[in-house]
């Protein structure tokens, strides 16, 4: 098999030059790395991103579709790619204007940041599933809650060796209670499925003015969005967030124990070394995650709860 290329800085200035023969070379610099993918800022306006494998190359296609598709409802902007194609041979680029904002670990939303993720979350609903099913956007089954807390205690007993969390506090989700927040019939919409932090472009006075990593998007369930943002700037904004986008109690605590449960997993996982992600910040996302909120003294959900 032949080994796929690895950018560098000239491979991206001879690109960069092509793009935009009239800026005479910005100047480029890297932005970030991981799997599948290279990203570079380019001056103070566009950003460039390189697929290093071909399985990326196809999400990113996939990407590009999505956010033309979400653009009209998200109420929040949504890059735009200026230019695309590939890079070497089956691996593709886009080079993507830059939002105003910063991104980051915890970001520091304010309450109309909030009203602005419930824009963002209403929105997603309006997306025809339809339409972002024939883009190739995946269906995806909800997660079941009763693994996901199975695998929550296991963590919760290694860390409280460790002196990391009280495995009692787990005991609010039991099984009654999980079985209650089941998602509904009929309730998959457009999941962005990674409101991180790093995703979320929030400027100087707290709100959310864009929203970046689209590729992950899948049909399914609400609650995952809801337990991203959960993680991202802290359940009680989560919650109001989705709260004024018209999600009632189930989806909401859901999303909410869905945050929990992975954020125990994942804090076990990172102090034994099997995420790569530094267990500070795994810790603040627990943190975040585990912050309390006054819906959690609901006992009974209707039926007929929002989806």
């Amino acid at each position: 098999m032949t080994q796929a290329p690895t950018p560098t800085a000239e491979t991206v200035r001879r690109l960069v030059r092509t793009l935009l023969p009239d800026q005479g070379g910005p100047e480029v610099t890297p932005a970030a790395e991981g799997p599948g993918h290279s990203a570079w800022w380019v001056g103070t306006r566009h950003v460039l991103r390189l697929a290093t494998d071909r399985d990326a190359s196809a999400r990113q296609r996939r990407e590009l579709r999505v956010r033309a598709l979400v653009r009209p409802h998200t109420g929040v902007a949504v890059p735009t790619s200026v230019a695309h194609g590939e890079w070497a041979a089956g691996l593709g680029y886009t080079l993507d204007t830059r939002l105003p904002g910063t991104t980051g670990e915890a970001p520091d939303v304010s309450a109309l940041g909030e009203a602005d993720l419930a824009t963002l979350l209403t929105g997603l609903r309006e997306v025809p599933v339809r339409q972002a099913e024939s883009l190739g956007v995946p269906r995806v089954a909800p997660r079941s809650l009763e693994a996901l807390r199975a695998a929550a205690a296991t963590a919760a007993d290694r860390l409280a060796e460790d002196d990391e969390f009280d495995p009692a506090r787990l005991a609010q989700l039991t099984a009654p209670a999980g079985r209650q927040l089941v998602p509904q019939p009929g309730a998959a919409v457009l999941v962005h499925h990674n409101l991180s932090g790093d995703h979320l472009v929030v400027s100087g006075e707290g709100r959310v003015r864009g929203v970046l990593g689209w590729a992950e998007a899948v049909v399914g369930d609400p609650a995952e969005d809801i337990a991203s943002l959960a993680v991202a700037v802290g359940a009680p904004a989560a919650v109001r967030a989705a709260t004024l986008a018209g999600y009632g109690a189930r989806p909401c605590l859901r999303g909410l124990w869905l945050a929990r449960c992975d954020t125990l997993t994942r804090l076990a996982d990172g102090l034994q070394g099997r995420d790569r992600t530094s267990p500070p910040v795994l810790r603040a996302r627990l943190r975040r995650a585990w912050e309390a909120i006054l819906l959690e003294r609901i006992t009974e959900l209707p039926d007929d709860d929002a989806p």
